[in-house]
Parts: C-alpha cells; sequence; structure tokens
C-alpha cells in the first residue's frame, strides 16, 4: 500500500466562517466611528481649560515668586535699597492672591454656568499683578551707577513673559493681563531717552517679545484643547464599544441560552419521536411483506412499501438530529477504548460496498502499516468514516474514485482522509455545507439530497475526540475530508516492530 505525506494531515484547509454580526451591535459601533471621523474642528473646553490653569498656579505657585526674590535680591546688592523690597513684598503678595484664588477653585469646584465669571476673576488677578511689573518698570536708581539698567528691566520683562506664558497657557489671554501694563509702563519711561539706540531697541524688543509669547501661550493653549478634544472623543467611543461589547454578551448569551435550550429538548424526544415510527415501520413492513396474508390488491402494497420507505428515511433523520442535538447539549457519552483506525476503515469499506458498486465506483484504500492503537469510541469513529464514505459515493460519478487513507500526522497523531473525484464544492460554501442543515448548490441539485446533518455530526465528533476536521475541495475536481486526531490519544503499548515503523516514517 501507498504510503501518505503526513504532513497534508496537518495543513489547515478550512476558511472559518466570520461570525454573523448583530444588527444592533453594528449599528452602535458604526455611530461611534462616525462620530469619530466627522471630527471637524477643536471644541472649546472652557472648563477643563480652567480647571488646568488652576492646577499650573497651585504646582507653580513659587515660580514666579522665586524669580522676583531673586531680582530683588541682585537688586538690594546693586544698591537698590527699600524701593527693591518694597516692589518685591508687593508684587509677591499678589502672585499670592492669585494662588489663594486658585486653591479657593479647586477646594469648592466650578460649574458650567461660572465658567466666565471665573475667567474674569482670573483675568483681574492677573491685572493686578501687572501692578507689580509695572512698578518694577517704573523702578531707577541714579545712584547705583548701573547704566544699563533699562536693559536688565527689560530682559527681566521678558524672562518673566515667558514664564507666565508657559504657566498661563490654558488661559491665553494671562499674558496679556499680567504684562500690557508694564510694556506700556516701561515705554512710557524711556519716552523721553528715545533718543538712546538702546532704550528703542529694549522697548522694541518688549512689544515684539509680549506678541511673541501671546503667541506662544496660544500654540499651546490650542494644543490642549486639541489633546481635551480627542480624549473626549476616545473616551465616548470607548464607552460605546463597550456598551456594544455587552450587548454582543448579552445576545451570544441568549442565542446560546436558546440553542442549549433546543438541543435538551431535542435530546430529551428521543423515546417520544422513536416510539411512534418504530410502530409505523413494523406494521407497514408486515403489510409489504404479507406476513398476516395476502393483499389482493397490488396498489395497497406498493403504499405500504412507500410508507415503510418514507418511515426509515424518517427514523434515519431523527437519528440525525439528535445525535446532533445530544453533542452540543453535552449528553453524548463516549465509552473510550483501544482501537485500529484502518481496521474501522476496513469495515465501514466492506458496509458502503454495494452502494459504491451500484454506481461502479471503485474504493481504494491506503492504509499505513504498523499504527498504534487509538483511544477512542468505536461507535463514534465508526459514524464519522460512514458519514465520510457515505457522501463520497453520493456525490462521486459513475465509475468513479474514492481514496481512503489512514496514517499517521506529523505531530504524532492519526487522520483518516476520504478523497472523491466528484464535482467538488465552491470554497465560498465550504462554510455552508458545515453549518447545521446547510447544503451547497451541487447538493440541492442532486437527486439525493440529504438533511445537511453529516459533516456537522462527523465534525462534532471530532471534537469530542479533541481533534481537527478539515474540509477541501476543488470544482471539477473533487473534495477531500480529513479527520485528524491528537497525539495524546495514541497508545504507544505496541509490538516493537511498530515502533520501528514509525521511526521510519517521521525521518
Amino acid at each position: 500500500m501507498a504510503l501518505l505525506d503526513a504532513t497534508s494531515a496537518d495543513k489547515n484547509i478550512v476558511d472559518r466562517r466570520k461570525l454573523p454580526r448583530n444588527k444592533d451591535l453594528s449599528v452602535v459601533v458604526r455611530r461611534a466611528r462616525d462620530r469619530l471621523m466627522e471630527h471637524s474642528g477643536i471644541k472649546h473646553f472652557e472648563r477643563e481649560l480652567l480647571f488646568m490653569h488652576t492646577r499650573a498656579l497651585i504646582v507653580n505657585a513659587a515660580t514666579l515668586p522665586l524669580f522676583i526674590a531673586m531680582i530683588a535680591v541682585a537688586g538690594v546688592f546693586s544698591g537698590f535699597g527699600k524701593d527693591m523690597v518694597v516692589w518685591a513684598s508687593i508684587t509677591i503678595g499678589l502672585y499670592a492672591v492669585l494662588g489663594i484664588l486658585a486653591k479657593h477653585l479647586e477646594r469648592t469646584g466650578i460649574t458650567d454656568e461660572d465658567v466666565k465669571n471665573w475667567q474674569a476673576i482670573y483675568l483681574g488677578g492677573h491685572f493686578l499683578t501687572s501692578m507689580g511689573w509695572a512698578y518694577f518698570a517704573y523702578l531707577n536708581c541714579a545712584a547705583c551707577g548701573i547704566s544699563l539698567f533699562p536693559v536688565i528691566k527689560a530682559v527681566a520683562l521678558i524672562l518673566a513673559m515667558a514664564i507666565t506664558a508657559i504657566i498661563c497657557s490654558a488661559l491665553r489671554a494671562a499674558i496679556l493681563a499680567a504684562f500690557t501694563l508694564p510694556v506700556i509702563t516701561y515705554t512710557i519711561i524711556a519716552t523721553n531717552q528715545l533718543d538712546s539706540p538702546i532704550q528703542a531697541t529694549m522697548v522694541i524688543m518688549l512689544f515684539a517679545g509680549l506678541a511673541f509669547f501671546y503667541l506662544v501661550a496660544t500654540r499651546l493653549n490650542r494644543s490642549v484643547s486639541t489633546t481635551l478634544a480627542l480624549q473626549a472623543e476616545k473616551d465616548a467611543l470607548i464607552a460605546e464599544l463597550e456598551t456594544a461589547n455587552a450587548m454582543s454578551d448579552e445576545g451570544r448569551r441568549r442565542a446560546e441560552e436558546a440553542n442549549l435550550a433546543k438541543s435538551r429538548f431535542l435530546a430529551s424526544m428521543s423515546h417520544e419521536l422513536r416510539t411512534p415510527l418504530n410502530a409505523i415501520l413494523g406494521f407497514s413492513e408486515v403489510m409489504a411483506k404479507e406476513v398476516l396474508g395476502p393483499m389482493h390488491n397490488s396498489t395497497y402494497r406498493e403504499y405500504a412499501g412507500d410508507i415503510h420507505a418514507s418511515g426509515e428515511h424518517l427514523l434515519n433523520l431523527i437519528n440525525e438530529i439528535l445525535d446532533l442535538s445530544r453533542i452540543e447539549a453535552g449528553r453524548h457519552s463516549i465509552n473510550e477504548e483501544p482501537l485500529l483506525l484502518a481496521d474501522i476503515a476496513e469495515e465501514c469499506m466492506h458496509m458502503m460496498e454495494l452502494k459504491a458498486r451500484n454506481k461502479s465506483i471503485r474504493m481504494v484504500p491506503q492504509f499505513e502499516t504498523g499504527m498504534w492503537r487509538l483511544r477512542a469510541d468505536e461507535r463514534s469513529i465508526r459514524q464519522i468514516i460512514l458519514n465520510l464514505l457515505a457522501n463520497a459515493v453520493k456525490f462521486t460519478p459513475q465509475n468513479g474514485r474514492i481514496d481512503i487513507k489512514v496514517g499517521w500526522t506529523a505531530g504524532g497523531g492519526q487522520y483518516v482522509s476520504v478523497r472523491d473525484n466528484g464535482p467538488g464544492i465552491p470554497p465560498e460554501e465550504i462554510p455552508v455545507v458545515l453549518s447545521t442543515f446547510g447544503q451547497g448548490s451541487i447538493a440541492i441539485k442532486n437527486a439525493e439530497q440529504g438533511t445537511g446533518l453529516g459533516l456537522p455530526i462527523v465534525q462534532a465528533l471530532v471534537h469530542v475526540h479533541d481533534g481537527e476536521f478539515h474540509l477541501s475541495s476543488k470544482l471539477r475536481e473533487g473534495t477531500e475530508a480529513l479527520a485528524t486526531f491528537p497525539r495524546n490519544r495514541v497508545l504507544q503499548a505496541t509490538p516493537p516492530g511498530v515502533k520501528s515503523s514509525r521511526r521510519h516514517k517521521a525521518a
């Protein structure tokens, strides 16, 4: 007998069907996606920005006062005396008032209706600090002998602007409120000395610095607004996705409960469905065979035969439904025992031989030698192989060929493969024929239509044995059904000669 390429048993043959999407779930997800994609412009998050400004004032409460103290210390050592100390005390006190306002707002909170009022309060607080800086711009010390003091004042103001622009970017108008008055004051003081190129340059630098740092604060404000808007959109999307996920879980739970209830109902109806059918089959067979005496009307005899044939067909259908329902309900018990796949496959071939001979179909066995025993349920394995052979015989044309293969997988498991040279199945219909009651277009046109339960039962029985079932097909070339069983079901208590056979195969 020909040996198989074991790697063919481990290939992924089947395109997995996508799960059907819940309609309500699709609507929620689409709405969330559209909401995120139709984002045009940044919304204003004034309340959030006001809180960010509050937090920035609290966290950096010591930054500008420390800067002011450093200027004051340098001024005292330069000979300014008490004027510099008075300025520093007043300005630090004004910043303390601003910090107290921030602490109060953080403690009490704010509503959307009060945002405008608090913005005005904050701008008023920054304007109070501008008076301190205006006092600094007014300071002068002719006795100190520092000819470049106007330049030092301008540089200090520009540094203060830079610090304020970074700290107060969430309230961009704060820099204008805090430094417009000092710049104007410096300009007025320097008016009498505009003939000096240094003074003129400092005035220009102060105005340019004020405009530049306002622009910096504006850009930072927009960046923060963009971040807040995207964060809000992300939070909304996450919330809607969580809602959609909850809807999906609930829908799946209900579907599973309904499916389980259906399976339990059908599994419990076994006796009630089979009892009347057994009576119908028994009495119709007695009538058709004229056990109790001849029937003089041939038509009645034919009717009795038709009743018996229809009853058998209905009983087979009920048996298949009940088998699948028991498996889905978890009530399918298996009696595991050591068995040889090749022996069961050979028995199944003998059972199908008559049907195959009627269509002049040749069944070709290709069994690997030295196979070890498999721990499985014999009745289930026989049903798997019989269903696969029945399908193959049904769809194989006259004078066709069916290959039945049993062998090792590359992972050390075992497999059964049934290949025919029938019309094949379109790739998009493979998930359909693997679903319960699913039939492909070729099966629907075929005169020997089935119930659409054979392959789902095979797939379920293979999964009960921890195995995998794959179906591959090409139009006008045929179909291959492949059932693989894992390595942990292979029993190794075999004669010595078997081991050498397996080592040869693995090599």
